[in-house]
C-alpha cells in the first residue's frame, strides 16, 4: 500500500540533486508532487524523466527569491489542485557561486563578494521565507500541513571559508524553530531534514568531487527518501520542531519509538 497516496506535495530546488531525489521518493509512495525550480530545461527534463515512469509529477516553474513567482505558484497550486498537504523548501545555491574551489582552496569571508553574499542568502534563506509565507495561509485555510525544511550540518555553519552558505543554513534552522512555535496553534508541523555528510550533488563541481576521491566519502541524495515520505506521511503526523539527520534516521526512529 502507498504510503502518500493523495497527497499533493510541493518540493522546491527539485530539478536535480536532493530535491530529485526526494521528490522521486515521494511520488513512488503515490503522492502528487509539484517539482519547482527556475524555469527551464533542467526542470522540463527532470519531470519528464518521472512522468515517463507513469508517476504523478508536475511542472511548477518558481523563483524563490521573487514574491511574484511565488504568489504565481501559490495560485496555481490553489486552482489545480484546491490543496496543499506538505511543502519542502529546498531551493538553495551553494559554496561554488562565490568561490568554485570551496572545498580544496577555502577562502576567507572577506573575499566574498557582497552581490554573492547577498544572491546566496536571498535563495536560501529569504526563499525559505517567502515560499512559507505564500503557502502556509492555504494551509491554515485547511487547518493542517506540514513544512519540511532542508538544513546541512552544524559543521557546516562553522567551518572555515564556508561564508555565506554555512549562516545560511544557521539562519534557515533558526527560522525552521519559530515557523514551528508559531504554526503549532494551526495544526502544521515544522521539521529540518539534513543528509548528515557532504552529498553528491551540482553544488559539488565535478572538479571537485574528482579531487575528494579518495579523502572522503560522499552521500547519494538517495539518503534523504526513507525519512522524506516518513516526514510528509501520517506517520509523523504531530512530531514538530524537529532537527533528524538522514544518515541517523533509523536511531531516530528507535529513539523516538516509531
Amino acid at each position: 500500500m502507498m504510503k502518500l497516496k493523495d497527497q499533493h506535495i510541493v518540493v522546491t530546488g527539485a530539478s536535480s540533486g536532493l530535491g530529485y531525489a526526494m521528490a522521486e521518493a515521494l511520488l513512488k509512495e503515490g503522492a502528487t508532487v509539484a517539482l519547482s525550480s527556475r524555469p527551464g530545461g533542467k526542470l522540463n527534463e527532470a519531470v519528464h524523466n518521472l512522468t515517463r515512469q507513469g508517476l504523478d509529477a508536475v511542472e511548477l516553474p518558481m523563483d524563490v527569491r521573487s514574491e511574484q513567482s511565488v504568489n504565481d505558484a501559490v495560485d496555481w497550486v490553489k486552482k489545480e489542485w484546491g490543496k496543499i498537504d506538505v511543502l519542502v523548501n529546498n531551493a538553495g545555491i551553494g559554496m561554488r557561486t562565490v568561490n568554485p574551489q570551496f572545498l580544496t582552496d577555502p577562502q576567507p569571508f572577506f573575499q566574498v563578494s557582497p552581490s554573492g553574499f547577498r544572491d546566496l542568502i536571498d535563495t536560501n534563506v529569504t526563499g525559505y521565507f517567502l515560499v512559507s509565507r505564500g503557502f502556509v495561509p492555504f494551509m491554515v485555510e485547511g487547518g493542517k500541513g506540514k513544512i519540511i525544511n532542508i538544513s546541512m550540518n552544524y559543521e557546516t555553519m562553522k567551518r572555515k571559508g564556508f561564508v555565506p552558505y554555512g549562516p545560511s543554513r544557521a539562519a534557515t534552522e533558526s527560522l525552521s524553530y519559530i515557523m514551528a512555535e508559531d504554526l503549532k496553534s494551526y495544526g502544521i508541523t515544522v521539521n529540518m531534514l539534513l543528509p548528515g555528510g557532504a552529498t553528491i550533488t551540482g553544488m559539488i563541481p565535478d572538479e571537485v568531487k574528482k579531487q575528494l576521491e579518495g579523502r572522503f566519502q560522499l552521500l547519494d541524495p538517495g539518503v534523504m527518501a526513507k525519512p522524506i515520505v516518513f516526514l510528509a506521511s501520517g506517520k509523523s503526523e504531530g512530531i514538530t520542531g524537529q532537527r533528524i539527520v538522514a544518515i541517523e534516521f533509523d536511531k531516530w526512529l528507535q529513539e523516538k519509538g516509531k
